[in-house]
């Protein structure tokens, strides 16, 4: 029983190391990851990093392809849409059941989160954009207490970390974030359920045209 935990536990600290790797750019889309090479680094066996390949797989950052391995996925519109798609169907949903039982800690855990979300644009702390954009809208969600729409919508927000750095590539993209994340706060503190609902589907079309006009420009 020991050593299957030891390599899962292994397997997720690879998954997240290599997740951050294609986030920051290290790994660009088209890189061939080779399994031995990786094993290497990371002082391990091939079993682990092997799994660790197939977790991205499932998660969209990497492609197995038969006689060339695990390669770093390209921005795909098609994805873009599917996770957006899935997005704007979950989120409100989940928003709609956890939003009514917020209290004060609640709210302020939220107000914490986006002063954190201000500050990391106005470093230009690009590491930190994506990461804290899922953890905004985590907590908007973790009340809601639909434990299975909750796992895939970590699922999707993680896939969307790396498209949403894309997106806030720009000034102005950084700043509506920044404005519509506020708005969500003031509505749900309002008890205007029904208005943030209409509003987070608006935040995530808007982030979804934004990004499928970035990736025309980069394609």
């Amino acid at each position: 029983m020991t050593a299957p935990l030891k390599h899962r536990t292994l397997s997720a600290a690879i998954v997240d190391r290599l997740r951050t790797a294609i986030l920051d750019g290290s790994h660009p889309a088209g890189t061939q990851l080779r399994q031995d090479a990786l094993a290497e680094t990371y002082g391990v066996s091939r079993i682990p990093v092997r799994e660790a390949l197939f977790q991205l797989e499932a998660e969209g950052f990497v492609r197995i392809v038969p006689h060339k391995g695990a390669i770093v996925s390209e921005l795909s519109f098609d994805e873009v849409n599917d996770v957006f798609d899935l997005r704007a169907l979950l989120e409100p949903r989940m928003l709609a059941s956890s939003a009514p039982r917020f209290d004060a800690d609640d709210f302020a855990g939220l107000d914490a989160i986006q002063a954190r979300f201000e500050a990391a644009i106005a470093a230009g702390d690009v590491a930190q954009w994506g990461a804290i954009n899922a953890e905004f809208h985590l907590a908007l969600y973790a009340k809601a207490n639909q434990p299975r729409t909750q796992s895939i919508v970590v699922a999707l927000l993680q896939t969307s970390d790396r498209y949403t750095r894309v997106q806030l590539s720009n000034t102005e993209a950084m700043g509506v974030a920044e404005l519509e994340h506020a708005e969500l706060i003031r509505l749900c503190r309002a008890g205007a359920f029904v208005e943030a609902g209409r509003f987070l589907v608006h935040h995530i079309e808007a982030v979804r045209r934004d990004l499928l006009r970035v990736l025309a420009r980069t394609t």
